[in-house]
């Protein structure tokens, strides 16, 4: 088959077979091209590609900015997302911070006042950050998420989507040493740069920050309170990096679970399977008795800790 369909062959075959009763008339002087046809098809031409370059552009759009955040197949589902907070809100997180700094440099829970409970979730970014949170975005679930600078080289989408999704966002180190075994200068640097990551990334400069190991010293609180950050520590650790299975995890966070808890969990440093598969279990508990998840901001502002607290000794002993 010819590549062009030839509309007239039928007649053509017909002619051959026919004899002639007349003589042909002479071919028809050709005539120069009509300069505006011309025109107008290259105009029609033009505008053909453009609709098919726009299509184009359309669907690859429409294909790689879903509704909603990117599940652990990578493929995109619907959000059930936490909002970013409102200037209002952010104004009224901040003015808890600095209330508390003002009278301590630390706090492991709130008052017993209201019914705040704060979820927390240590060394991330990681590979299994995603599912977390999932779990928090499907429930409706605020949480504070203390993230390693050096793991937002690998998994720094998970900490755009926290950003994103409004979830709070705290410093916990650059690279998670023994902060009590670093010098005055180092101790900044793993403050400093993990701060300019949250940054960079479009997040709020962290106000709180968690250490790792639970080790501090006096630099530390020296250098806190020239940044303007509230050390947090925590009323209730689930220890869920041992991986003591998944009723463990649930048990031990509903041991401590009162007003002004702050709960300790990992997304990341380890397979955190368990963790992911408690969550759902442990949120659902919480909220069967009444008591409501909020961020670490948020149960400052509402539950602010009691005056008066002991300045704690370092958690690792140091």
């Amino acid at each position: 088959m010819s590549p062009r369909w030839n509309w007239d062959f039928e007649e053509k075959k017909r002619a051959a077979r026919e004899p002639a009763t007349t003589p042909p008339l002479p071919a028809p002087r050709p005539q120069p091209p009509d300069p505006r046809a011309r025109f107008r098809r290259r105009r029609l031409g033009a505008a053909a590609a453009f609709l098919l370059i726009l299509v184009l552009v359309i669907v690859a759009l429409t294909s790689s900015h879903g509704d909603g955040s990117t599940s652990t197949a990578g493929t995109r589902v619907p959000s059930a997302a936490l909002r970013p907070p409102t200037v209002s809100e952010l104004q009224r997180d901040e003015n808890g911070v600095d209330s508390v700094l003002a009278y301590t440099p630390f706090v492991k829970e709130g008052a017993p006042r209201g019914r705040d409970v704060a979820l927390t979730f240590d060394d991330g970014p990681g590979p299994y950050t995603p599912q977390v949170l999932d779990v928090l975005e499907r429930e409706h679930a605020p949480a504070t998420f203390f993230v390693i600078g050096q793991e937002i080289h690998d998994f720094g989408t998970s900490t755009e989507r926290e950003v994103r999704d409004g979830f709070v966002i705290g410093d916990h180190t650059e690279n998670h040493p023994m902060m009590a075994h670093l010098s005055a200068h180092d101790q900044h640097e793993q403050l400093f740069e993990q701060a300019a990551r949250i940054e960079l990334l479009g997040g709020h400069r962290p106000r709180l920050f968690r250490p790792p190991y639970g080790s501090f010293n006096a630099t530390t609180f020296r250098l806190l309170h020239q940044m303007r950050m509230l050390m947090v520590l925590w009323s209730v650790d689930t220890d869920d990096y041992e991986q003591p299975g998944v009723d463990t995890i649930v048990r031990r966070g509903l041991e401590g679970a009162k007003p002004g808890a702050i709960i300790l969990l990992h997304d990341a440093g380890g397979n955190r399977e368990q963790t992911v598969a408690a969550l759902p279990k442990l949120i659902h508990a919480l909220r069967a008795r009444g008591l409501r998840l909020v961020s670490v901001p948020r149960l400052l502002a509402d539950d602010p800790p009691l005056h008066g607290q002991p300045l704690p000794t370092s958690l690792a002993g140091d």
